[in-house]
């Protein structure tokens, strides 16, 4: 510790000789403090002051000098931070009425040491106390909640009310304030008598190795772009996840709870307790804040715009902290470092938006999907497009800034149904946007069918699964509204209607139209073409596949009840004309029930391989049921 000059802690050449503190003296002789201040309360002061200071002589072979003033006697610390603090008022005193008194030698002397015993307890206390100054137990603690206990006006009916205060605090949280209030005590001392300096030095350097120290431990690292450039996707990502919770527990708890102890201890200083809350916390937080930028500089793609998103939410969902914490002007670097992560996210996730449409867009696989069922395209993009709806928050801001252009009827057409709706309207109208570029690409590969009821099927089956999806999501039902999915759902049954016309009517046809009277000549004729027409259909729709269970059996229920009823109707009117012919099992092959049976089969994907098939099968059946008499 440097010597200071006989007079230092009065030279008007600093601006520390005399801080504004609640304990400071003017020199002036017509203040109110020389109405009360005499010789003999002088004297008395210093004699004191003597006496406990030398006790507690960091530099004399006695016990005092290993031993903790503040460990040994709270009351005796007590006692000797007020000594201090009248000592340094008979120094005002003796400056005042004479400065060249041997007493104020005396005073000066004394002060040095009480200052080098200060600075040693300042820095046994911060080092030797870390666990109860740990960041989760200050940030439980209030810059009112651990008032100095060494204040002019302390009693010990304070020391009761404080104890009743705290009856409600954890152990850890008690033996935290406790330290508190010893810093706090022996830092404004150290600062009114002129020895700011020294006790920030200190403060500083322990207070930076721990800050550095826990983000260390939170897997924080010095990051580097050429570094994170050079790292694959596997392991960055783990890194980002790993990012997002140290993010959240390093602003919340570390970076809160150094901000609030500095604010505590060095409550007496503006200026001091802003300059430490810098040099302990400004290169870390700043580092901390870079890791997304330089993340959302890496390769576009959509495939890692959610990793993009958690990070552009973890800074969101801080960001009040962020502005409490570090509002300093001097530590505004960091709130400028977390807002361009903040910018350089928002375009890195609109350039992954645009990105998965592009993919979406330029699909080219040409591979049909067997029996017109779910396209991979259609189960991948859905699943991204429901995995992106979670998001809204994120994505909000960033569409907002980035609306699409109305340059398409069919744009043109989900913005104003989906203005009627109450919700984010540019989200809403993206996430449209998206669905309509799928069912696009969808319409485009399903003219590869050479088959047209099985185009049909293929939209049907498609679009069914993509209104399903949006149906079972919350976040997507609420995006795109009700009328969203009733104008889909219309839209489906139409498909279906028009597979069902390809894909059937000419089964329907095969029958003759009511009212009809036909012979039994005309009647076989008709049997004939009605067997003949339900077995190509049969076979040729045997091997498609509808995968959702209800739009299978409503498909099902459809068709049959179109063709059961007019064939139940027709066999039963012309079946008994043909009661005498031979082999009529293989003129009227299917009984009514037996021809529910084979359409419940259907859509099931399992193709007949030979009309043999069909006939066999049905042939055997009809003639367990033996004949129909006329």
């Amino acid at each position: 510790m440097e010597k200071k000059s006989k007079f230092s802690f009065f030279s008007s050449s600093s601006p520390k000789s005399l801080p504004s503190s609640p304990h400071s003296f003017t020199s002036s002789p017509a203040s109110p403090l020389h109405q009360v201040f005499t010789q003999s309360t002088m004297d008395e002061a210093i004699a004191r002051a003597e006496a406990i200071i030398k006790k507690w002589d960091p530099n004399t072979p006695s016990i005092t000098k290993i031993v903790s003033l503040f460990n040994h006697s709270r009351k005796e610390a007590k006692e000797f931070i007020k000594c201090v603090r009248d000592l340094r008022k008979a120094m005002h005193f003796l400056v005042s009425q004479d400065s060249q008194s041997p007493k104020l030698a005396l005073a000066q002397t004394l002060m040095q040491i009480a200052m080098t015993r200060l600075e040693k307890e300042f820095f046994q206390i911060l080092s030797s106390n870390r666990d109860k100054l740990d960041p989760e137990s200050v940030s439980g603690q209030s810059s009112t909640s651990t008032n100095s206990e060494f204040e002019d006006d302390y009693d010990e009916d304070d020391d009761d009310e404080m104890k009743k205060a705290n009856e409600s605090i954890t152990k850890v949280e008690k033996a935290s304030a406790v330290v508190m209030s010893d810093l706090k005590a022996i830092a404004e001392c150290l600062i009114s008598c002129g020895y700011g300096k020294e006790c920030v030095k200190i403060y500083k350097r322990i207070r930076k190795s721990i800050v550095d120290e826990g983000l260390s431990l939170l897997g924080i690292e010095a990051y580097k772009s050429s570094r994170l450039h050079r790292t694959d996707w596997v392991t960055l990502d783990h890194m980002i996840k790993n990012w997002t919770k140290a993010a959240k527990i390093g602003v919340t708890t570390l970076f809160r709870g150094e901000k609030l102890l500095c604010d505590h201890v060095f409550s007496a200083s503006n200026s001091t307790r802003e300059s430490c809350f810098y040099e302990i916390a400004n290169e870390a937080a700043t580092n901390l804040f870079k890791f997304p930028e330089f993340v959302a500089k890496e390769k576009k793609s959509h495939e890692r715009i959610f990793s993009l998103m958690d990070l552009q939410a973890a800074i969101s969902n801080l960001w009040q902290d962020i502005e409490m914490i570090f509002h300093y002007d001097s530590v505004a670097g960091v709130k400028s470092q977390a807002l361009m992560s903040l910018q350089k996210l928002k375009v890195s996730i609109h350039n992954a938006l645009t990105d998965f449409e592009s993919t979406v867009h330029k699909d080219s696989t040409k591979a049909l999907t067997p029996g017109g069922g779910i396209h991979k395209l259609t189960r991948s993009t859905m699943s991204f497009i429901s995995s992106l709806s979670e998001h809204s928050s994120v994505l909000s801001e960033i569409l907002t800034d980035h609306p699409l252009p109305r340059n398409t009827r069919l744009l043109e057409s989900y913005v104003i149904m989906l203005e009627e709706e109450e919700h984010n309207h540019a989200l809403s109208v993206h996430f449209a946007w998206l669905i309509l570029v799928l069912l696009c690409k969808l319409d485009t590969k399903a003219e590869h069918y050479k088959d047209v009821s099985l185009s049909y099927l293929f939209i049907a089956n498609n679009l069914h699964f993509i209104i399903e999806t949006v149906r079972s999501s919350d976040h997507l039902r609420h995006l795109l509204g009700e009328d969203w999915i009733t104008k889909h759902d219309d839209k489906l049954s139409a498909y279906v209607a028009n597979y069902e016309i390809s894909a059937w009517s000419y089964v329907y046809m095969s029958l003759p139209e009511e009212p009809t009277e036909l012979s039994p000549e005309e009647a076989k004729i008709y049997f004939r073409r009605f067997h003949s027409a339900f077995e190509e259909a049969y076979m040729k729709q045997s091997p498609r596949v509808v995968p959702d269970a209800k739009l299978r059996d409503e498909l099902k229920v459809s068709i049959a009840k179109k063709l059961v009823p007019e064939y139940r109707e027709f066999y039963r009117k012309y079946l008994p004309m043909l009661g005498q012919e031979r082999n009529i099992e293989m003129l009227v092959r299917f009984k009514p029930d037996n021809l529910e049976n084979y359409i419940s089969d259907l859509f099931h994907g399992t193709p007949i391989l030979a009309s043999s098939s069909v006939s066999s099968s049905s042939s055997t059946s009809w003639m367990s049921l033996g004949r129909v008499s006329s």
